[in-house]
């Protein structure tokens, strides 16, 4: 008995031919059946492109330092639940990550801090109406391992260490705009400048702390809670604290909006609050 042989093209998830729109299926299916059989076989045998919807193309996201180990975990876990949708992760200086989003550079999601997500939304770069808040963090204190441990339970004691200490050391990100206004409002911005350490992009200030370039630092805890050579000494004073909203939008370069929107809805989801928060953060 003679095998079937195949005389159709091969259909794509939605139905449609190779995911074509419906109306260009007759079209494909009549030219598919004038090819001779062998020709048939081997355009069956070809492997789907590798941005069909069987075969999608990885999300490409770019986030801050503030939640690169954080997203790490949770993207693992998506993938795990989602293996046919790859996912890619950079993370870099939060100022950097906003430039390059700005300049034009294609990624799928952007993951930042809500003042630049609403930026970048404010200058068309994220699709309007698709931020997506994550987590919060608070901001904590930390100096190098072994050194004494100043007094930060009240305003006036972190006052009273950062005006004592040798060198200090802020992110350039949502949480170092603010401590600079905390500065200027106990009016000792000129004292804080004049012994500042900024750290390069992407390099976090508990690495300075550690080296003992910085005497006392001041960063989202999910930055400094891993990092070696270095002691916590807690959060800022709730008098204080400087919380700062992470979300996650569409680039406006995406083109797989509805995959991405179905991971931000994943990294927002309550079966993620326990990562967030053995990551030093809360559920938004």
């Amino acid at each position: 008995m003679r095998k079937h042989r195949a005389t159709h093209p091969p259909t794509g998830a939605d139905g449609g031919t190779m995911g074509l729109p419906p109306a260009a299926d007759r079209y494909l299916f009549d030219s598919f059946r004038r090819l001779p059989r062998k020709r048939r076989s081997q355009f069956l045998q070809k492997p789907m492109p590798s941005n069909s919807p069987m075969n999608p193309a990885p999300l490409a996201v770019i986030s801050s330092m503030a939640t690169k180990a954080l997203l790490t975990e949770l993207v693992a876990d998506f993938q795990r639940l989602h293996p046919d949708q790859p996912v890619t992760l950079e993370s870099v200086g939060g100022v950097d990550a906003a430039r390059r989003v700005a300049a034009g550079e294609a990624f799928d999601v952007v993951a930042l801090g809500s003042d630049a997500i609403d930026k970048l939304i404010a200058s068309g770069h994220v699709l309007a109406g698709s931020r997506v808040d994550m987590v919060r963090s608070g901001v904590a204190v930390a100096v190098r391992a072994g050194a004494a441990r100043p007094d930060i339970g009240s305003e006036d004691a972190v006052k009273a260490a950062v005006l004592a200490a040798r060198t200090l050391g802020y992110s350039t990100g949502p949480s170092g705009v603010a401590l600079a206004r905390l500065f200027e409002r106990w009016g000792i911005a000129d004292v804080v400048n004049a012994k500042l350490v900024t750290p390069p992009p992407g390099t976090p200030v508990g690495a300075l702390i550690a080296t003992g370039e910085v005497e006392l630092g001041f960063q989202q805890l999910s930055e400094l809670m891993h990092l070696p050579g270095i002691d916590v000494l807690g959060p800022l004073p709730d008098a204080i604290q400087i919380t700062t909203i992470f979300s996650g939008g569409v680039a406006t370069t995406s083109r797989q909006p509805d995959a991405v929107r179905a991971l931000l809805a994943f990294l927002a989801s309550p079966g993620t609050t326990a990562i967030k928060q053995a990551n030093g953060m809360d559920a938004a």
